[in-house]
């Protein structure tokens, strides 16, 4: 199920305060908390022995640090495509879908954000709507910033529609290191703006399939802020 962002003046008091903490220590996201508790009980057990517990120290921060979850709010503007991740505009192009998304065999405008093992690794819906379908192929674990890596990487496809009946494509691809990949949505289910819906394991790429004619409004090399950087605009 996808996680829900949280807006301006939802809480108060010692939830407000809770709320302002998160904002400069972002909590980590529950899939990473596994890798976060098992090198920390390694430092722990091994502290007589600073071989053990010091690098088993630097690996339970590093996975803190990667699995980070911040809080993001989203915009409000009517028709807002926004990142579903935070990173590097690496491509922006047109390209014909994955057939698994159902979105045909002609090019429509393609945004892909990269993200590095530094970036902050959860992906959010980038448009409300309702999810139609999600598919996961297995493939390989090519570079994620090639751009072959759209039709040969292992990856996971999520079709949206839109309220007025619009229809995107977003695709966690692994990368190098990658071997994970977790969408935490099914066919059926209502998204909103901002949800957090997944989620990939050390270096990856998202693409996003907008409809034809849509104009992207970001540039190759850019940086995205997942649910906050606006890709482009739907016609109203």
């Amino acid at each position: 199920m996808a996680r829900r962002p949280a807006q301006p003046g939802d809480r108060t008091g010692p939830a407000h305060l809770i709320d302002l903490v998160q904002e400069t220590v972002p909590p980590i996201h529950p899939k990473g908390l596994p890798f976060v508790a098992g090198a920390a009980a390694v430092a722990v057990l091994g502290r007589r022995h600073r071989w053990i517990a010091r690098p088993a120290l630097a690996a339970a921060g590093a996975c803190a640090l990667f699995f980070r979850h911040p809080s993001r709010v989203p915009p409000s503007t009517p028709g807002a495509v926004v990142a579903p991740a935070d990173g590097t505009v690496a491509l922006v192009d047109e390209a014909i879908p994955p057939a698994e998304l159902g979105l045909g065999d002609h090019p429509l405008p393609r945004v892909s954000t990269f993200l590095s093992v530094f970036d902050v690794h959860v992906q959010r819906i980038p448009i409300s709507g309702v999810v139609e379908a999600v598919k996961h192929t297995p493939g390989e674990f090519l570079s994620a910033d090639l751009p072959e890596a759209s039709e040969r990487n292992e990856r996971t496809c999520l079709r949206l529609r839109t309220e007025a009946g619009e229809r995107l494509g977003v695709v966690q691809l692994a990368g190098l290191v990658a071997r994970r990949i977790v969408c935490d949505v099914g066919p059926g289910e209502p998204v909103a703006l901002g949800d957090t819906y997944g989620l990939i394991r050390f270096g990856s790429r998202v693409d996003v399939y907008l409809p034809a004619g849509t104009v992207a409004r970001v540039a190759v090399g850019q940086r995205t802020v997942g649910a906050e950087t606006v890709l482009a605009e739907l016609p109203r």
